[in-house]
């Protein structure tokens, strides 16, 4: 699975105009799944960004998660983190998982990160949203679970 999440202050997702989700404190989790991907991609993911250190402590440091802060966060599907470039100017995403198993997934990562203790918000998996986030800091890292760090 590929995420991409940034720190905010406030976040929220739109379908048609109509507000579907929203978060105050917390995070802006853009995620995709990825050919291949299971269950246990999902998880994976949903336990390393609850505990993720980057939010400030009392010193300012960059040293606390998203668990120890109690803050929310907002899901939003993004298939378009599978994009290759690498050929011309026009990006492909066949390394996307297929649909049914995009949504399926994407509905597994957000009940993993709620059961993890965090609350969640999220967009309508394929829907044309609008979303709007207040960066904080700002702090913004790029996961996957294909790749150590």
């Amino acid at each position: 699975m590929r995420a991409l999440i940034q720190r905010v202050s406030a976040a929220r997702v739109s379908v048609e105009h109509a507000v579907i989700g929203e978060i105050g404190p917390g995070l802006l989790v853009l995620i995709c799944a990825m050919q291949g991907d299971t269950e246990a991609e999902a998880d994976s993911m949903a336990a390393k960004i609850s505990k993720l250190r980057i939010f400030s402590d009392q010193a300012g440091k960059m040293n606390r998660s998203l668990t120890d802060t109690g803050g929310g966060a907002l899901v939003v599907s993004q298939f378009t983190l599978a994009a290759d470039t690498s050929r011309g100017n026009r990006p492909g995403f066949s390394a996307a998982a297929p649909p049914a198993d995009g949504d399926r997934l994407y509905q597994h990562f957000a009940r993993a990160l709620a059961d993890l203790g965090i609350p969640v918000e999220t967009g309508a998996f394929g829907a044309d949203m609008a979303v709007t986030l207040t960066n904080d800091g700002p702090v913004t890292i790029w996961l996957d679970t294909n790749q150590t760090a």
